[in-house]
């Protein structure tokens, strides 16, 4: 299971998120589609639960959605702001969702 790392803090809005990564100094910006996979994960919501929410909120085909789903997820664990399980089947969608501002 994927969990968010502690020493992360942000906030959410219509338009999407600031991630704030206190320990590194470093900062992530995400659009409103990210921005919605985030404040879910900050539920403790299962990634299928965001897959079929996503999904039903947008009408686009659950298959699409937990692809990109899963890529986004795997893009955030890369950036050390996610912990646990790794994600499956990533795909390059990702870079849509993400404006990235974060240090390799």
């Amino acid at each position: 299971m994927l969990s968010i790392v502690p020493h992360l803090r942000s906030v959410v809005d219509q338009d999407g998120a600031v991630i704030l990564d206190i320990e590194h100094d470093a900062m992530l910006t995400l659009n409103s589609t990210g921005g919605y996979i985030w404040e879910r994960l900050e539920r403790g919501k299962l990634i299928e639960e965001i897959v079929d929410d996503l999904s039903r909120d947008t009408g686009i085909d659950v298959a699409l959605v937990e692809r990109d789903v899963r890529d986004f997820l795997e893009n955030l664990k890369s950036r050390h702001v996610l912990a646990g399980s790794q994600p499956e089947r990533p795909s390059a969608l990702v870079k849509r969702l993400v404006g990235l501002t974060w240090p390799k």
